[in-house]
């Protein structure tokens, strides 16, 4: 039962895993025993995480890149594979957005919502494929949202690029199924984060979405960390092609 319920000796690569959410699953992950590589664009910051992992025995490796860049995702993964040779885990975390009406956005502020979130999750996901078969059971968890499931008043594309991953999570999960590689997705509503702070310090608009969430709470991070954390443990073996919201029940919302 033991081996079930953790994730001793795994690899993970984590993206985005010094801020909100990538940083609680890196915690997470690392306190049920495996090996964390960190990837955030600002070295500081890496070198930060890496260090408070170490602080409290852990293992930690990291660098930084800027993964909705080609080049940057290559050198990552020449380092990973220099560094591991495998990898049992792969968390496409990394995620932007900018709150606009859809008649508002630039070109560039397009392609970097796309590039940052979609792009990066699926050329990761392909080029680590080779690291996933040498794990014999690996596993990709999707960080997305609730935006990609419903509408939101703001933030179009950040909900295309959201429900793109979810429908990349399906695919994946078909197709790589038969090499033992899992592949499964995570839907927050709003959690209490950087890229959240500013809109929740709004009161009326912070009442608003408490009024639509049934536990009549904001998230934290380590709830998101503890979901994703199951679905790469042994325990959730026969879990693939899945999206879990963790919204306190915001997706099951009436009047």
């Amino acid at each position: 039962m033991d081996n079930r319920w953790n994730l001793r000796g795994k690899k993970a690569l984590i993206t985005g895993g010094t801020k909100g959410i990538g940083k609680a699953i890196a915690h997470e992950f690392a306190s049920l025993g495996a090996e964390i590589y960190i990837v955030s664009r600002t070295k500081q910051e890496v070198d930060h995480i890496i260090n408070e992992l170490a602080d409290n025995g852990y293992k930690a490796l990291g660098m930084a890149a800027d993964v909705s860049r080609k080049e940057e995702r290559l050198n990552l993964l020449d380092d990973v594979t220099e560094k591991w040779g495998m990898l049992d885990i792969l968390i496409n975390n990394v995620g932007t957005n900018i709150r606009k009406k859809a008649v508002e956005y630039s070109g560039n502020e397009y392609q970097h919502i796309l590039q940052t979130n979609l792009t990066s999750a699926f050329e990761l996901s392909v080029k680590c494929y080779p690291l996933l078969l040498k794990a014999k059971k690996g596993s990709v968890v999707n960080v997305s949202s609730v935006s990609g499931l419903t509408a939101m008043r703001t933030g179009a594309i950040y909900a295309m690029t959201k429900a793109a991953m979810i429908q990349m999570t399906k695919n994946l999960a078909l197709e790589w199924g038969e090499a033992g590689i899992r592949v499964n997705a995570v839907a927050p509503w709003y959690i209490k984060t950087p890229l959240t702070e500013g809109v929740l310090n709004d009161e009326k608009y912070y009442d608003a979405v408490i009024g639509r969430t049934p536990l009549r709470k904001i998230g934290n991070p380590e709830d998101v960390a503890a979901a994703v954390s199951f679905l790469c443990m042994p325990a959730a073996a026969y879990i693939t092609g899945q999206c879990l919201p963790v919204d306190g029940g915001f997706m099951v919302y009436g009047f």
